[in-house]
């Protein structure tokens, strides 16, 4: 199985998402590599005295990015807001009743 290129490292990369779960990058990953987007994963690794945390992080190239953050976006959005979106009622004022 071959494997795609990463991002040629003397190109500009920027961060277009981070995660605390390795699981999930690899799933925006997949989602990039779909869409034709190359990305690179990196392990932020901190020392835990200075910041007691860890992450993965994934970094595309400069002009992938626009694409790549709407490409996450839609990720984030769960079914439900969708649903939700899409069965929203229009408000509309009405004239108060002089009743």
């Amino acid at each position: 199985m071959a494997t795609k290129p990463s991002p040629n490292p003397d190109q500009r990369l920027v961060r277009v998402f981070d995660t605390e779960r390795e699981s999930e990058a690899m799933v925006v990953r997949g989602l990039l590599e779909s869409e034709s987007i190359d990305c690179e994963i990196r392990a932020l690794d901190a020392p835990q005295e200075v910041l007691p945390i860890g992450g993965t992080v994934i970094l595309v190239r400069e002009e992938d990015a626009p694409r790549a953050l709407q490409i996450i976006e839609e990720y984030r959005r769960t079914p439900a807001e969708e649903l939700e979106d899409e069965n929203a009622p229009e408000v509309t004022e009405e004239p108060p009743t002089g009743e």
